[in-house]
């Protein structure tokens, strides 16, 4: 193969448009080795096929019998857990698939959520209360210690693939469950990555603001304001010793792009939330109204009483005095 790279000029890196290495463009490597692998696509692209696609099938539970169950992932693809990870922890499909949560969401909840794109299952947490088209919510952001080091969170060792293989902080090695691929997902700009990726590329600029996975959650419904899903599509690139067309290239991590999937409530919908938390607030202080208004009739009733209640005279008063 590296013959016929030379003989036909094919370099180690390529260039072409976005469109095509989104969707797909016939590549001439692989379609030299489709001669002697017949079954193998000699198109490449990173959403190949998957341009209006389903992500697979989900089974939900209702929340029927417990609210918090509300739309909690019961299977995918027909299966109750993974199996491309090494521990049965890192293999769970917990919580919702991220687009709605249970109603009545506390300061102190963990959401958890299952991403077929990092191919595992996440958390987030509240950071802080947000307004969004007027309505209020809390923001639920993953924390570091979901993609942190084993070193960090030994809970993570699991996502070591080959077991004992660990990248580092902020990296995911999903080559396992994309068709051994050697992909690496991580926040865009290596985001809470360890600093060696980031100074690793030239460019990389990591700002919270931007490249922070976030939720905007209503807390009485469960209804997502705003969210925007902000992650990195990252390929492993390593010199092999036998492969010459590598040259002098440096072991590393190197972005090829990185996505951000946002969304916003729309205007109609935000209005129908609206008019549900003022009813909410109404419901909620009609007890306090009745209180005030009973103390108010009170006090009404005992100054009428007050009024109307004439001294009574003596009957040493009542008598005619007597002349002398």
């Amino acid at each position: 193969m590296a013959a016929y790279m030379r003989s036909s000029g094919i370099g180690l890196f390529t260039t072409h448009t976005v469109g095509e290495l989104l969707w797909g463009y016939e590549d001439d490597l692989l379609k030299r080795l489709k001669i002697f692998m017949p079954d193998l696509d000699d198109i490449f692209g990173l959403f190949y096929k998957n341009n209006a696609s389903s992500d697979g099938d989900y089974m939900f539970f209702t929340g029927q019998q417990n609210y918090q169950d509300f739309a909690r992932v019961d299977t995918w693809n027909g299966k109750s857990s993974l199996d491309w990870w090494t521990s049965d922890e890192c293999n769970m499909i917990n919580g919702t698939n991220g687009a709605s949560f249970h109603p009545i969401i506390s300061k102190n909840a963990e959401l958890y959520m299952f991403s077929s794109d990092l191919c595992r299952s996440l958390y987030a947490v509240y950071t802080n209360d947000v307004t969004v088209k007027g309505i209020s919510g809390y923001r639920f952001v993953p924390p570091f210690e979901v993609f942190a080091n084993v070193t960090v969170n030994p809970a993570n060792a699991g996502f070591c693939v080959p077991a004992g293989n660990c990248l580092g902080s902020g990296l995911l090695n999903v080559s396992l469950c994309k068709q051994g691929a050697p992909i690496i997902m991580s926040s865009p700009h290596f985001y809470q990555a360890d600093e060696k990726f980031v100074q690793d590329v030239f460019g990389m600029r990591p700002k919270k603001e931007e490249h922070e996975t976030a939720i905007d959650i209503n807390p009485l419904t469960g209804i997502i304001l705003q969210a925007a899903k902000r992650m990195q599509v990252n390929v492993y690139v390593e010199k092999i010793p036998d492969f010459s067309e590598t040259g002098n290239v440096r072991t590393v991590v190197f972005p090829v792009m990185y996505l951000n999937e946002s969304v916003l409530i729309d205007d109609g919908s935000a209005k129908k939330l609206q008019m549900i938390v003022v009813e909410k607030n109404v419901v909620e202080n009609i007890p306090f109204m009745f209180i005030g208004v009973g103390i108010i009739l009170g006090g009404i009733f005992m100054f009428l009483m007050c009024r109307q209640k004439v001294p009574e005279s003596t009957s040493a008063e009542r008598q005619p005095l007597l002349s002398s």
